[in-house]
């Protein structure tokens, strides 16, 4: 039930908006028409209706010559099919001399003379004959005539009552407007037309660019050669559970760029400033990520005491964090925007790789073309919707290389020695109702990749959905 509601919605959706469109373009096609027009309307009209009535007087003439011309055809065709009878009366009296004692006893001149009669009067007949049915064939044709001119006379006389009662200038120019040709050239069709096929490409365009994605690009580009940034990792990162709230430790000599929507509660001991932006040499990537004006908190204690942050999200409760750590020779692959935080020592620089893959065909494809590889030793806070999941591919009996798919829209980073590459969604439907994109992202090797619990943070409607799924493109295209 709740499927065929949705249906219902989406129909009635698509047919308003369809509605909206033909609406929106006889408004602006009549009201240039109107712009463009300095004829005074009911002048406009009185000559409309005096030229439709010129050509209702033509017309009426015409008809009557063709009248004409039938009556005459039909009197010929009486005269002609007369001068038949008569000469098929006179062929049966002749026939009827033919006797076999004339033939022997009779006068010869007279049955030479009645056989020429004969030959003379077959040949008028079968004369008669075919110009009855050449005048019969006239006769018709001339019949069509008069039906085509009845009709063209009865849409004349319909235009002429429409042109009459017409008294709305608007009207006029929006039905002006959907008739009006649009083109150049040999490409030339009324508004109509034009409109007809636009409602066509809306209505069937995306079902069938859909189609042809998911049947003929996908397959091809899921056998392009997968993405490995690196071939070995000296040493793997740690993940630790997502929790709503985490309480993160600050050892002595480090310290934390959090996002201030992040940070909950913290020590009085630990020193406090605003960082601008996490790394100068992104500003723009920092900028569209929403990594500027962070909270830098220190532990400068001379002590080595350990000072307690609790950080979680201010705004949203479906948001969990989890930690992850880089030791010395760890990397891992990382979108900014699920960054919350990062905790580094005092004297170290924040180590940010960015890996370019602009030459490869499936990147034009998928639509990313940039990684940013974050490098130990360090830790990174993690945001997800619904929490953080981290798959660890691991040896498997049967299998040659460990490999796992995950939802394209769900994946957060991976370690830099896992092969990532695009594989087509498993099913059609499920990609044409738009409840997984086009591809999935396939890892496989040895190695970790996390994923939000789930795809998108919530269920919105309408343009603001449409703005966010092109934001979401933009920045998939950065590697953001």
């Amino acid at each position: 039930m709740g499927f065929i509601i949705k249906l219902i919605r989406w129909i009635f959706k698509k047919f308003a908006a369809a509605a909206v469109i033909v609406a929106l373009a006889l408004a602006a096609g009549g009201l240039w028409l109107f712009l463009k027009d300095t004829i005074d309307f009911s002048q406009w009209r009185q000559d409309v209706v005096n030229v439709l009535n010129g050509q209702r007087s033509e017309i009426n003439a015409a008809l009557d010559d063709v009248q004409n011309r039938l009556n005459r055809l039909s009197a010929e065709i009486t005269a002609e099919q007369a001068r038949a009878a008569g000469a098929d009366h006179v062929i049966a009296q002749l026939h009827e001399l033919e006797s076999t004692w004339d033939r022997l006893f009779g006068n010869p001149e007279q049955q030479k003379a009645n056989a020429a009669q004969l030959e003379k009067m077959n040949e008028m007949r079968l004369a008669l004959k075919t110009k009855i049915t050449a005048l019969r064939r006239e006769l018709t044709r001339t019949t069509w005539e008069i039906d085509g001119l009845k009709i063209a006379l009865g849409k004349l006389d319909a235009q002429i009552t429409a042109a009459a009662e017409k008294k709305s200038r608007v009207m006029h120019y929006l039905e002006t407007a959907w008739d009006y040709p649009l083109g150049r050239d040999l490409v030339q069709f009324p508004v109509k037309i034009w409109v007809y096929l636009f409602l066509g490409l809306y209505f069937t365009g995306p079902s069938l660019a859909k189609l042809i994605l998911y049947t003929c690009v996908a397959p091809v580009i899921t056998r392009g050669r997968p993405v490995r940034l690196a071939e070995t990792l000296p040493a793997m990162p740690a993940v630790t559970e997502s929790r709503v709230a985490i309480d993160l430790p600050l050892v002595s000599g480090q310290r934390l760029w959090v996002r201030e929507k992040f940070l909950q509660a913290s020590d009085e001991g630990v020193q406090r400033q605003t960082r601008a932006v996490l790394d100068w040499r992104i500003p723009f990537t920092c900028a569209a990520t929403g990594l500027i004006e962070l909270i830098e908190l220190k532990n400068n204690s001379a002590t080595a005491q350990d000072r307690q942050v609790t950080l979680a999200h201010q705004d949203d409760p479906h948001c969990e964090l989890a930690v992850l750590t880089l030791p010395l020779g760890a990397a891992f692959v990382l979108r900014p925007s699920f960054l919350a935080g990062v905790i580094t020592t005092a004297d170290a620089r924040l180590r940010i790789r960015r890996r370019w893959q602009l030459f490869r065909w499936q990147s034009w494809v998928t639509g990313q073309f940039r990684f940013f590889e974050f490098n130990g030793p360090c830790a990174l806070v993690i945001a997800g919707v619904r929490g953080v999941r981290a798959e660890r591919l691991i040896d498997r009996p049967g299998d040659a290389l460990p490999a796992r798919r995950t939802n394209q829209d769900a994946t957060v980073g991976f370690t830099p020695n896992l092969d990532y590459q695009p594989v087509r969604a498993e099913t059609f439907w499920s990609y044409y109702r738009g409840m997984n994109p086009l591809f999935d992202d396939l890892f496989s090797g040895r190695g970790i990749f996390l994923t939000q619990a789930i795809a998108t943070p919530g269920d919105t409607a309408g343009m603001r959905r449409f703005w966010s799924a092109l934001w979401a493109s933009a920045m998939r295209i950065f590697g953001l």
